[in-house]
């Protein structure tokens, strides 16, 4: 992959609840963070189009948000996750936000990679590691991609990398730094998505590619 390709992007479902999910049937590619963490920001920049709603209320995002995507090197979907830990919601909000992932991510047989979005300037904080921990428990694939990569100088980048891997975090490759606001990354991203894809799920004439 050089980092060209276009991706042609539609919203297919919101859902609130699990009944209206989407007849799984191709790969989804699910991406998970902390409210506040930059996700709708990167959901955008990433799909090419102000698809994702991006405001100043941490937890804005209450439902669940399949997009179809042609144009990768293999069709599929990128399902945006509510976020989670604080959120300016009520706690019954966010305990049905909770049903509601967890409904997702536990029993879509379909879901080939998680995306787990952490702040480059914090790592992983305690949420982090109950996801990951409970990701890994249900044997996802999940790879770290961290946010806001701007904010640290380049010149620092690596050793603060080196440092979070060494602390420890669940990731099938290195993860990648991106920024949003300068495109950082997002290119490299792409092309992971589309290798993972394309090692992962083989198209046959008149086969699915979930098969």
């Amino acid at each position: 992959m050089t980092g060209t390709e276009k991706w042609k992007v539609r919203l297919e479902a919101t859902a609130f609840t699990a009944s209206q999910f989407p007849e799984p049937g191709i790969p989804e590619v699910a991406v998970a963070g902390r409210s506040n963490v930059g996700k709708s920001s990167l959901v955008n920049r990433l799909l090419g189009s102000r698809l994702a709603h991006v405001g100043g209320t941490p937890g804005k995002t209450r439902s669940i948000n399949f997009y179809g995507v042609e144009g990768s090197s293999v069709p599929f979907r990128f399902v945006d996750l509510p976020g989670y830990g604080y959120a300016s919601r009520s706690k019954g909000e966010r305990d049905k936000w909770s049903a509601l992932i967890d409904s997702y991510v536990s029993d879509r047989g379909c879901l080939s990679l998680v995306l787990h979005l952490a702040d480059f300037r914090h790592g992983l904080l305690a949420n982090d590691r109950s996801l990951q921990d409970w990701l890994d428990a249900l044997q996802l694939p999940v790879l770290v991609v961290f946010t806001k990569g701007d904010k640290i100088s380049r010149g620092a980048r690596r050793g603060t990398l080196e440092k979070y891997i060494r602390s420890g975090l669940r990731s099938i490759d290195v993860p990648i730094i991106t920024s949003a606001e300068k495109g950082d990354g997002i290119d490299e991203l792409k092309n992971f998505i589309s290798r993972h894809l394309s090692e992962k799920h083989t198209v046959l004439p008149g086969k699915s590619t979930a098969e």
